[in-house]
């Protein structure tokens, strides 16, 4: 046994407790049943009566934190539960009562002793009279007025479950709803008509309780002073003060629990669905300004009142006058929130097609924005004030320099806030296809060390998502320590800016279609018609056309000057070439161009060279006709780390990688590094430009980089 205990699992344990839980009930229910009919011991009975007491104020405190009627669905069965514990309870203490209470105050136990003489003072008067007051209050005012209530609930409730049903199946029909939250729609329905249903009979328990508990005072205490008098000899007046005060304080037990279940049960019926518990439900409803203004000049004009107790009176005016200023300040937080809300709320784009519709259009589901930045509300203030706004200029500005770098106009970027994003995650989008996405800060600073940093600044840490550095977001006031660390300090516009140009350059193949060739041929036919009527669409179409500027683009070359793309295919074009090996011929004249985009002319250009044994090994990795390289995975990981270690190095120096290599490599490399994100430029041998100076900063191979060569 111990053995199989050991080894059991959190499930097993789960299912273990869950069978004991079951079992507790049917014998808890079984020995409330046999106190009604077995003597119980004084200790015992006392126990007892503080279990019950502590199950009415659970169950009171379980009705005040309910936020709904049916968050508490079990109350029914557990007011019949508690009702007849008590019961049996009071059977079982009648007992003791008639059989011990001559010898005394304390014969049935120290709870109801105490009851009967702390709580009434030991005069029997006074407890009889309190009794017949919560009785009063009990069965004429709480369970009265819960019975009625539940009664109309239920029947309101059971007169409208048919129109909800109809609702629910609209709404599934319209496909508003899913199938599977319909049927918990129509479950929660019906569990709904059920619960005021047994709450309409619930609480005829707590009715008889009341009534119950009178006529057992009323036999107590005859049957105790005919028992007194006959069986023990005591005189009628001895008779009478032990045992009244005995029966009084054994219905005061009983009786304050079950005052406790009746207001839980008033709590329960009257209980209006909401978001938040009674207290804070009714707090927010009656912490009103308007309403404590009025209260505290009636209390403090009765306070200056000559014969009143003034200073009790102006001390509760203070008192309200200062839960009017707490009120007035909430509201008027509260206005100022829902003016945010309103203006987050106008500023929203496309809001009507956001919004849930019985029917679903086209409209609904597509989205042909070239370029997209979704953010989350908490970057709303980076789009506040339109074009003038940081985040729009910042990305107007990155539209203008990927347009003159790349020789075509970048499409329109759409700016749109996206409810599913956090609050400071933003999302980039070509087309549908999402292709970057981090978070920022509009209320910090991103801080990138640099070669002579030491401090490490405090702060949000995170990875700048253009560069892949480790960086630090900052408040403004520390920009100043940050910077004289050798710290570059970004705006959090600059920071989504720069990676959206970084994701423009990368897929810029994607943003460019015949329509925007068209535009460019239009406007070169300005100065050059007869090129554009002799090469398109004669030699070329313009599909073609379109084909061969996105493969261009594919590796950064700039299709700007499209005179010199059109005289190129003019003369290739008779040679059945595809499109892909048609920018590859025109790529030597296009290079310079390309080149002096991210190396400035009076610079040497920084050469990344491959050993001659892995130049040969990678030539021999080329299947026959492919534009791919077939190599193992070590060496694949070899060379890709040896790229990013070079490249992370230039760029710390602000210089582009440039890999070299055989004419007949270029391509499957170039495809090889664009495969694993690598962000440098490969040249063929014949693509170097003349009159360019060169600087070999590095050589990647040897017997280190490619294993098992000689095999």
């Amino acid at each position: 046994m111990a053995e199989f205990s050991a080894n059991m699992g959190p499930s097993a344990s789960r299912q273990m407790l869950n069978r004991a839980g079951g079992m507790t009930l049917p014998f808890g229910i079984l020995a409330v049943v046999a106190m009604m009919v077995l003597p119980l011991p004084v200790l015992l009975l006392d126990v007892f009566f503080v279990f019950n007491i502590l199950l009415a104020l659970l169950v009171l405190m379980v009705s005040l934190h309910s936020y709904r009627p049916m968050d508490f669905s079990s109350f029914p069965s557990v007011l019949l539960i508690a009702t007849v514990l008590r019961l049996a309870l009071n059977v079982a203490s009648t007992r003791i009562v008639l059989t011990d209470g001559h010898s005394g105050s304390g014969a049935a136990g120290k709870v109801i002793e105490a009851f009967g003489a702390f709580v009434i003072g030991g005069n029997f008067a006074v407890g009889l009279v309190v009794f017949v007051i919560l009785m009063v209050i009990n069965l004429m005012v709480i369970t009265k007025g819960a019975g009625r209530v539940s009664e109309v609930s239920a029947r309101f409730t059971l007169d409208a479950m048919p129109g909800k049903q109809m609702a629910i199946d609209a709404d599934l029909n319209a496909g508003i709803l899913t199938s599977e939250e319909a049927r918990v729609r129509r479950a929660d329905v019906a569990t709904e008509a059920d619960f005021y249903g047994a709450m309409d009979g619930a609480s005829k328990f707590v009715k008889g309780d009341a009534v119950a508990g009178i006529i057992i005072l009323a036999a107590n205490i005859i049957g105790g002073i005919i028992i007194g008098t006959a069986q023990h000899g005591m005189g009628i007046a001895d008779a009478a003060q032990n045992y009244v005060l005995l029966s009084i304080g054994d219905g005061l037990v009983a009786q304050i629990p079950s005052l406790l279940l009746s207001i839980a049960t008033a709590i329960i019926v009257t209980r209006v669905s909401s978001t938040a518990d009674m207290a804070s439900h009714i707090g927010s409803q009656m912490n009103i300004s308007r309403a404590w203004v009025p209260v505290a000049a009636v209390l403090g004009i009765l306070g200056m009142v000559p014969g009143m107790p003034n200073m009790m009176f102006l001390t509760a005016a203070a008192a309200a006058g200062a839960a009017a200023w707490f009120a007035k300040k909430r509201d008027a937080q509260q206005a100022a929130d829902a003016e945010q809300e309103q203006a987050v709320a106008e500023r929203k784009d496309q809001v009507e097609a956001d919004k849930p519709s019985a029917t679903i259009t086209a409209k609904d589901v597509t989205d042909y924005a070239p370029i997209s930045i979704q953010i989350g509300y908490g970057l709303i203030p980076l789009i506040d004030g339109g074009d003038t706004s940081p985040l729009v200029a910042s990305v107007t500005g990155v539209r203008r320099d990927a347009s003159k770098a790349m020789g075509f106009v970048v499409p329109g970027v759409r700016i749109r806030d996206d409810l599913n994003l956090q609050s400071n995650q933003y999302r980039l989008r070509i087309g549908q296809a999402i292709v970057g996405e981090d978070s920022v800060y509009p209320d910090r600073k991103l801080a990138l060390p640099g070669g002579m940093s030491k401090r490490k600044l405090k702060g949000i840490e995170c990875t700048d998502p253009s560069f892949g550095m480790d960086a630090v977001w900052i408040m403004p006031h520390q920009q100043a320590e940050a910077e004289a660390d050798d710290h570059v300090v970004v705006e959090p516009e600059s920071v989504v800016a720069t990676h959206l140009s970084q994701m423009i350059y990368a897929h810029a193949d994607k943003l460019i279609g015949p329509d925007d060739v068209q535009t460019l041929l239009d406007i070169l036919q300005r100065v050059a018609p007869t090129l554009i009527e002799t090469v398109v669409p004669k030699l070329v179409p313009l599909h073609t056309l379109t084909s061969v500027l996105r493969h261009l683009l594919t590796e950064r070359i700039p299709v700007g000057d499209l005179r010199r793309i059109l005289e190129g295919l003019a003369d290739i074009s008779g040679m059945g070439m595809a499109p892909m090996e048609m920018a590859e011929r025109l790529r030597p004249s296009l290079v310079p161009q390309m080149l002096q985009q991210i190396v400035p002319v009076n610079q040497p250009l920084p050469l990344i060279t491959l050993s001659p044994e892995l130049e040969q090994l990678l030539l021999r990795s080329i299947p026959q006709g492919g534009a791919t390289l077939m190599v193992d995975n070590a060496l694949a990981e070899k060379i890709v780390g040896g790229l990013s270690q070079i490249s992370e190095q230039l760029a710390a120096e602000g210089r582009h990688p440039i890999v070299i290599v055989a004419s007949a490599l270029r391509r499957p490399l170039a495809a090889f590094t664009r495969m694993h994100a690598l962000d440098c430029v490969v040249l063929g041998l014949d693509e170097l430009p003349e009159g360019r100076r060169i600087e070999v900063v590095s050589t990647i191979g040897g017997h280190d980089a490619v294993p098992n060569m000689d095999q």
